[in-house]
């Protein structure tokens, strides 16, 4: 167990740290980046299927019916990864860090309505307050904060749409990016031929860092995979606050990016409710509504 949760805030941390190395790729226009975040996990999650010698338990379960029924994860998280690294290097770390703390709730609001799950009368409460915050960070910035409500719009989607897949992370991953890949190295060709490629035409860094876009991406995951296996899910769910917490401590103090007494009371409004959900499930359940990391963050 306790390797497991050496996993668990392992996975999560590095998600939350994923500004600063998206930022060392800030010259690189974002959906090259993604093309290359694409290309290089599928080939990775390949590798690493094939050296755990399960590609034949891969082959089997990859059929036509589950490629189609993950075609809309794969448009979503690439929709997610998208707005989420192009963020990040337009400054808006403290934002995106904010869409991750209101998709657990935005979740629940979606299990609602397209799930018909009832809930309890106090998780409305953090619902409450996590729509109150965002009306009156409205009100502050002069309008909804549409980098936030699009991640966590985006990538409560691919939670339900995963909750209703029938893989786990790893070949959910896999076809997900497999789905995307011919897209991808059709684009990055095509940029190439036009000469706007970043790729072999930049420098020795900046190849190596698109390619490790892979390998940022597949080993939170894989440590993730591992740690949900081996300790209990209220312990998952409690994990789950680093990585937002993380990013928004680099935005505010290491990017110093703008964060003013206004924006606190809204994010502070947001974090009470929170912690109510938090507390609340923890205590009805011992087991809190499990979140939907199965890619990471951004």
């Amino acid at each position: 167990m306790r390797r497991g949760i050496l996993y668990g805030i392992g996975a999560y941390a590095a998600w939350g740290f994923f500004p600063i190395y998206w930022k060392l790729l800030r010259h690189v226009p974002a959906i090259q980046v993604i093309g290359h975040r694409i290309i290089w996990s599928f080939i990775l999650l390949i590798a690493f299927i094939l050296a755990t010698r399960r590609w034949d338990e891969f082959r089997v379960v990859a059929n036509a019916k589950v490629i189609k029924i993950y075609l809309i994860a794969a448009l979503l998280i690439a929709l997610n990864w998208f707005i989420y690294v192009w963020a990040v290097n337009a400054n808006f770390i403290v934002e995106t860090s904010l869409g991750y703390f209101i998709n657990p709730l935005l979740s629940v609001l979606m299990g609602v309505f397209f799930l018909k799950e009832r809930l309890r009368f106090a998780q409305w409460v953090p619902v409450a307050l996590a729509a109150l915050g965002v009306a009156y960070l409205t009100f502050v910035y002069g309008r909804p904060p549409y980098i936030a409500l699009t991640l966590a719009i985006s990538f409560g989607l691919y939670g339900l749409a995963k909750k209703m897949s029938p893989l786990g992370s790893l070949y959910g991953l896999t076809i997900e990016t497999g789905i995307l890949f011919v897209p991808a190295v059709a684009y990055l060709i095509m940029m190439d031929f036009n000469s706007t490629a970043a790729f072999l035409h930049v420098g020795i860094t900046s190849d190596l860092l698109l390619i490790g876009a892979g390998l940022v991406t597949t080993i939170p995951l894989l440590m993730f995979a591992s740690a949900a296996r081996s300790i209990p899910l209220w312990f998952v769910g409690l994990l789950q606050y680093i990585a937002p917490t993380i990013q928004f401590l680099l935005g505010v103090f290491l990017y110093k990016e703008p964060f003013n007494h206004s924006q606190l009371i809204g994010f502070g409004i947001v974090w009470i409710g929170l912690i109510i959900f938090w507390v609340e499930n923890y205590l009805a359940n011992r087991s809190p509504i499990e979140p939907i990391p199965e890619l990471g963050e951004g």
